[in-house]
Parts: C-alpha cells; structure tokens; sequence
C-alpha cells in the first residue's frame, strides 16, 4: 500500500475476532452460545425434527461496548412432511463484524428413515451468500490508497452443505459440513474486488453434536449437550453445555466454550410451544479488558398441525 494505515478500533475487532475465534482463519460461520435450541445452521438434517412447524430467532451482541463488534441476527423456520419422513426449512442470518456486512439465506432438506427407538435424518441445503464491505468507513493517515476510498460491490456466491443426524426423545447426536465452497474476496493492488468461490476440503468445517435429557423426578431434567468443531491444521473447538429444566417452566443452565468462554442461561417455557431464553457470555481471553460481555436472546414458538399433539415440552 502506498499510505500507512491507522486503523480505528473497528478494524482491530474486527482482526482481532478472526485471529482469536478460529485461530488464525477467518470465522467461517457465526457463533452462537443457544445453538442447543436450533442447530439449523449447523446440521440440515434438523430440519423438521420437531415434529411440528418450528420458528426461532436468535440475536447476539457480541463483545458490548468494543466497536465494530460482531452483531448477528437469524430466523428459521422448518417443519415435517410426508407424515414426518422428509423435512424442508428456510434460514436466514445476517451478520456485521467491523466493516462487513453479510446475509446468508438457505434452503433445507432431509429425509428420514425409522432406526431403533428414534429417527435418522439425512440433510441437505443450499442457498446463497452476500456480502458487502464497507472501507470508506476505514481511517487512514493519508488519503487516496485505491484500496480504501470505496465499498466493495455487493457480492453474491452460492453455497451448500450436509449433515446427518439421529434423534429420539431424549437423545440426540449429529454430524455435519454446513458450508463447503469456500468464498473469499480479495482487493488486488490496483483496488478491483476479486471474488474466489470454490471448494476447499481443507477449510471444512466438521461439526458433531450430542445431547441428552436426564429426568431426576416430574420436576427436576438436566438436560447436557457438546459441540465439537473441527478444521484442518487448527486446534478442536468445543462447547459444553448443562441445562436444567425445573418444574417444565425454568431453564437454568452453563455452558464453556473452548479457551473463549464461560457463559450463563436462563429461560421461561412461557406455554408448552412457546420458550425465551436469553444468555450471557464472559470472555476468558484478553478481549475481556474491553468489553463487558456478550449477550444473546432467543425465542422458540411450535406450531401444532391439525389434528396433531406436539409432546409437552420439546427437548431438542
């Protein structure tokens, strides 16, 4: 670059979160602390698993009080068909962390065949990307670099994954790539915006999951889940998480993020269909010298299909 760049704080949380979150590689998905209560952006094969129409929306404020922190916001809608042996969803995020600005919308499917005492499902999805960067809003100690003055075009790529998982009513346990084609952007030397959309095994994200519900007495379940993540040359990322549900009307709960966080939950299972939860995150790493926190609220509403009885309370 011909100028010396002094970025504002928006740029090093926004280099900061890349570096930290996924050692060393930029964060290919969005980072949520609830993904026990929908995993549709992890796995396709989810889709459907209610047994009933499912609508949640998560939004997090991650890191408050740094600037350019990642915000993200998602809604999901899913359900049955075929007298519960295909399942199709609808996803949608969107995402800011320092200058980008990213939307990801996504088409589910799965299919699912009757094994022991519970059900495996085969999920596929497919949707697209886009995204835009917002470099005018960079500061620099002089003017003119061709790679600052201007937004980058709103770019748009598709993208695809898999996933297969099993469930019964008290257990659950899952493996997934959600996303497989690689879509960086790149800025060459004379500021033209070079898209590479292509699929890089070597950038996967695996993601396994499990999770079961202990009943102690009518009033008293725990119920306990972990998340692996696993990329090629990065160390595992994992997430531990126990939750208990007093009464069928409280959820209570801690969860521990990798090195990164150690988090609180707690919710109201308003009715039977209807739960709001809303967590807290304490970073354990140097970024909690410029933060308070990072706060997630998140709400679940199931619809009963005519005729049907959706079972009172749903775990997973």
């Amino acid at each position: 670059m011909k100028s010396i760049l002094k970025l504002t704080k928006i740029t090093c949380i926004g280099l900061l979160f890349f570096t930290n979150v996924k050692t060393s590689k930029a964060q290919y998905d969005a980072m949520f602390t609830q993904y026990m209560f929908n995993e549709m952006f992890i796995n396709p094969g989810y889709a459907g698993s209610k047994e009933a129409m499912a609508v949640t929306a998560t939004h997090r404020q991650q890191w408050v009080n740094f600037p350019g922190r990642p915000v993200t916001t998602t809604f999901s809608l899913h359900g049955p068909l075929m007298g519960n042996k295909m399942g199709l969803g609808l996803s949608f995020l969107n995402e800011n962390v320092g200058v980008l600005n990213r939307n990801l919308i996504y088409l589910s499917y799965a299919y699912r065949l009757k094994l022991g005492p519970g059900q495996l499902s085969f999920g596929l999805q497919g949707g697209i990307h886009n995204q835009l960067n917002r470099l005018s809003e960079l500061k620099t100690t002089d003017g003119g670099d061709m790679q600052l003055v201007q937004n980058t075009p709103n770019l748009i790529s598709p993208n695809f994954g898999f996933g297969i998982y099993y469930y019964t009513p008290k257990f659950y346990a899952g493996i997934s790539i959600p996303r497989m084609i690689d879509d960086n952007v790149i800025i060459n030397s004379v500021g033209d915006v070079v898209q590479n959309t292509k699929i890089t095994p070597q950038k996967f994200h695996y993601y396994l999951t499990v999770g079961r519900m202990f009943t102690f007495n009518d009033n008293l379940k725990l119920k306990a889940q972990a998340m692996i993540t696993a990329v090629q040359n990065a160390p595992l990322l994992f997430n531990i998480n126990a939750n208990l549900l007093i009464k069928n009307l409280i959820w209570a709960g801690v969860s521990y993020r990798s090195f990164a966080d150690l988090s609180a939950l707690v919710g109201v299972q308003i009715t039977p269909h209807f739960v709001f939860s809303y967590s807290y995150d304490f970073p354990l790493t140097q970024v909690q010298n410029y933060t308070s926190g990072s706060h997630e609220f998140a709400l679940g509403y199931l619809f009963a299909f005519k005729g049907r009885k959706v079972t009172s309370p749903r775990y997973f």
